[in-house]
C-alpha cells in the first residue's frame, strides 16, 4: 500500500511538473509574439556613419584604404589605378559585357587623391601644362578668370569626384575621339548600357538642364550606388571656404565652386 502510494505521488508531481512546463512554454511563446508584434510597429532608423571630410575632399592614400583594389592591367591602361571594390566590380562586369559586343573598354584615369591634382592644377595654374596651346599664367593674368578656363575640364583639389574611388575616364580623354569610328561605338555602347551596371556621365553638354559645371567629358563615368551618397554628403557639408591648399584656392568662394561644379552635373547622376 505504501509502496502504491509513493508511486501516485511521484505521477501526481511528474504530471504537476509537466503542467508548469507546459504553462511556462505557453507563456514564453505569448511573450515572444507580443514582442514581435510591437517591434513591426516600431520603425529602428538605419545608423548612418557620416563620411569623414577629409574623404569626400581626397585627403587619403587610396593605396592604404581597405575598400580600394588596384585594377588589374587587362581593364587599365597603366598599372597603378585604383577603384573602390564595389565600383571595380561592376565595371569589370560591365567591360565583360561589352567585350561580348565587340567593344573593348579600359581605364585610363581612376582615383586621384587631393595631391595628385593639386599637381595637375597648379601645372596647368603656373603654365607648366599648357592648356588650349596657351601659358594661362601669361595669357589669363586674372585670378578668377585663369581658374574658370583650367575648370573647364580639371577640377580644384578638394573638389573632384575623381578622389573617391567611385569615377573613371575610359578608353580616351577627348570628346573628337568619341565622335566617330570605334570611339563613337564604345561611347553608344556605354549611353546604352552603362545604366544597367550603375554606371552614369556626370558631365553631359553644357545647357538649359546643367547651366553650369565642367564641359561636356563622355569619357567620364560615375558608379552611383557610391558616387551618389558621396555627392550628397559634398551637397551637405563641403563648403568653399575648405577648399584651400593650393595655388589659386582664393578663387574657390567668388566662382561657388561647390554650387557650380561639384553639384553642377547630370540630374540623372543625382537619382
Amino acid at each position: 500500500m505504501i509502496k502504491y502510494l509513493s508511486w501516485c505521488c511521484l505521477l501526481t508531481c511528474l504530471l504537476s511538473c509537466a503542467e508548469d512546463q507546459n504553462t511556462q512554454n505557453t507563456k514564453a511563446n505569448a511573450i515572444a509574439a507580443a514582442e514581435h508584434k510591437i517591434a513591426e510597429k516600431i520603425e529602428i532608423p538605419a545608423v548612418k556613419k557620416e563620411i569623414p571630410i577629409d574623404f569626400i575632399m581626397g585627403k587619403f592614400n587610396p593605396e592604404k584604404e581597405s575598400q580600394f583594389v588596384e585594377i588589374a592591367l587587362q581593364y587599365a591602361s597603366a598599372r597603378g589605378m585604383y577603384m573602390q571594390r564595389e565600383a571595380y566590380d561592376a565595371f569589370v562586369k560591365m567591360a565583360e559585357s561589352a567585350k561580348k559586343d565587340k567593344v573593348s573598354l579600359k581605364v585610363v584615369s581612376a582615383a586621384r587623391n587631393f595631391f595628385r591634382q593639386k599637381s595637375i592644377w597648379e601645372a596647368k595654374w603656373n603654365g607648366r601644362t599648357k592648356v588650349g596651346g596657351k601659358d594661362l599664367s601669361k595669357s589669363v593674368p586674372v585670378p578668377k578668370s585663369r581658374a574658370l578656363k583650367i575648370l573647364e575640364y580639371s577640377s580644384m583639389p578638394g573638389t573632384s569626384r575623381h578622389h573617391w574611388g567611385t569615377d573613371i575616364d575610359i578608353n580616351n580623354l577627348n570628346n573628337s575621339y568619341f565622335a566617330k569610328g570605334q570611339g563613337l561605338k564604345e561611347y553608344e555602347w556605354l549611353t546604352t548600357h552603362a545604366a544597367s551596371f550603375g554606371f552614369c556621365q556626370p558631365y553631359t553638354p553644357i545647357n538649359a538642364e546643367r547651366p553650369k559645371g565642367y564641359f561636356e567629358e563622355k569619357w567620364h563615368w560615375s558608379y552611383m550606388p557610391l558616387s551618389k551618397p558621396l555627392t550628397d554628403a559634398a551637397e551637405a557639408r563641403l563648403r568653399n571656404e575648405m577648399i584651400q591648399g593650393f595655388d589659386g584656392s582664393e578663387t574657390a568662394v567668388e566662382i561657388d565652386v561647390v554650387k557650380h561644379f561639384v553639384l553642377g552635373i547630370n540630374g540623372a547622376c543625382r537619382h
